[in-house]
């Protein structure tokens, strides 16, 4: 059964034994992540976690089921945490969960993107007892919002409202990267709930992911700007600083998806410089208006999907492998790269 935000939060906040199943999938998964910890803050410090993937369930179908049947050992409350890489794997699995005659235990499963036409997500959306919940990388007002919101949890006051888009755009709407930044920040300014302290510009140049060193923008550019001899130094340096696998590929996506919105704007007949001035061109920050305005020309919308599919497939390929993940990344990022350097 599909539920919406408010929906998936209140049920996660006070898990019911009519719902067997929740199922937090989508390509944001530190989103889906940051829900499924609103489950383990209702069922108590104090819970025993058992932790399960879908390979597990691939060579063992009755190992969920009877988990969530299990009585803790100390007669405590006892929740079922399930990472789904493969969550085809995991269908018979979940099925006899469904079937079973008591459960008890809640099970909260976290996915990645799942095909609308896949097996697994028709059935769970088929059945009353799993509640789906799909995670979307929050976009520009959205975005800025969950940047000032965590900022504030933090104790850090936003000088401006420039100053929460900074933030989002420099997490390329990663809630992990931009909770991780923030932390940071509070850290940087001593900042904490009981002792709020200003967060401004002058802190984030200092300090921040948009720094030099850190810089994801200097990639996504390279990319979709047509520069496929920048790619490499790019990966590297990031590399070097600890960012590297799917971060990258989301922040590449979220241009090529920004990019795909107002390509379709351009081909029904509008201008680049009018898209750029009305609608989601003035939600772009305004250091990336020119870089954004410029690469809208080099892109066709049917390019745009190509790429934004091998982007997805590559995100796959590094949740799929933690060998040849990285190599897949960068052999994808340089054609596509490529595709944009033909159409100069």
């Amino acid at each position: 059964m599909k539920a919406n935000k408010g929906q998936i939060e209140r049920a996660l906040d006070a898990p019911s034994p009519d719902v067997r199943l929740y199922l937090l999938h989508g390509p944001d998964e530190s989103g889906s992540r940051a829900l499924a910890e609103r489950l383990e803050r209702a069922m108590g410090p104090d819970a025993e976690r058992i932790e399960l993937d879908s390979a597990t369930l691939k060579g063992d179908p009755a190992r969920l089921a009877d988990e969530a049947a299990s009585i803790s050992l100390f007669g405590g409350a006892r929740y079922i945490r399930l990472t789904l890489a493969n969550a085809d794997d995991a269908l018979p699995a979940v099925q006899a969960l469904v079937e079973a005659a008591r459960a008890g235990n809640p099970v909260v499963a976290v996915a990645g993107t799942l095909r609308a036409t896949g097996a697994f997500l028709k059935y769970a959306l088929d059945q009353q007892a799993i509640l789906a919940f799909a995670s979307y990388a929050p976009e520009g007002q959205d975005a800025d919002r969950l940047a000032a919101a965590m900022a504030r949890d933090a104790g850090l006051r936003l000088a401006s409202n420039d100053v929460a888009r900074r933030l989002a755009a420099a997490a390329a709407g990663d809630r992990a990267i931009l909770a991780q930044e923030i932390r940071k920040f509070a850290l940087y300014l001593d900042a904490a709930p009981d002792r709020p302290a200003e967060l401004d510009h002058a802190a984030i140049d200092a300090l921040g992911a948009d720094a030099d060193e850190g810089d994801m923008g200097r990639l996504v550019d390279a990319v979709m700007g047509g520069s496929p001899d920048r790619v490499g130094g790019e990966l590297a340096r990031l590399a070097a600083v600890g960012i590297e696998g799917i971060p990258l590929i989301r922040a590449v996506l979220k241009r090529a998806l920004l990019l795909a919105q107002l390509r379709s704007d351009v081909d029904q007949g509008s201008s680049i410089d009018a898209v750029m001035a009305s609608g989601a061109g003035k939600a772009v920050f305004w250091k990336e208006k020119a870089t954004v305005q410029r690469q809208i020309g080099l892109w066709r919308g049917d390019r745009l999907s190509t790429a934004i599919t091998r982007l997805l497939d590559a995100e796959r390929a590094v949740k799929a492998s933690g060998t040849v993940g990285p190599v897949a990344v960068e052999a994808e990022f340089i054609a596509i790269s490529r595709a944009a350097a033909r159409a100069r």
